[in-house]
């Protein structure tokens, strides 16, 4: 088979090193999660001082966590696909399926995501939001940037993921 072209392989390159360098980043938040839910085992049961602040602290590193980490596990391919067919199909078959997925689901998917969290977050840092539901009312505008950085880290790789895809449609194997 012909060498893909270089430009093709840049792109790629770059995307799935943007993916790669968040996804080390963001998994440094599992640190101050720890350390803040370890100091409340501790604080609660064994000097019976819970503290105010544990559970917001807690949601909000663990729903970062998660949220953002979701373009890296894309770039490793950890999320849910059939398996049980898809194993089965020519990589020009899986390029295809895939392509065609990225164009017409993936992509408008996300773009709505990204508006919708957009709108969400900006609205929240315009008023300088804060918990109602917590006694030390934490700010949550920060909090609330986490969807739409998601949105657009998943863009990102889905791009990636796309032009991969289609390489293998048409050349009929992956890159």
């Amino acid at each position: 088979m012909a060498q893909p072209p270089e430009a093709l392989l840049k792109a790629i390159r770059f995307l799935d090193g943007i993916g790669e360098w968040s996804g080390r980043v963001v998994a440094w938040l599992v640190l101050p999660l720890v350390l803040g839910l370890t100091y409340e085992v501790i604080a609660r049961y064994g000097f019976n001082a819970p503290t105010e602040w544990a559970y917001d602290t807690a949601y909000m590193l663990y729903g970062s966590h998660f949220m953002l980490g979701a373009g890296y596990c894309l770039l490793k391919r950890g999320h849910i696909r059939t398996d049980i067919f898809y194993e089965k199909w020519t990589p020009q078959r899986q390029g295809w399926v895939d392509a065609v997925s990225y164009l017409f689901l993936f992509f408008p998917g996300m773009f709505f995501f990204f508006l919708a969290g957009w709108d969400s977050a900006y609205h929240s840092w315009t008023i300088r939001e804060v918990s109602e539901a917590s006694p030390w009312r934490p700010p949550i505008y920060p909090f609330k940037m986490v969807v739409p950085v998601t949105a657009i880290l998943l863009l990102l790789q889905g791009v990636s993921e796309f032009l991969k895809s289609t390489y293998a449609a048409l050349r009929g194997e992956w890159l």
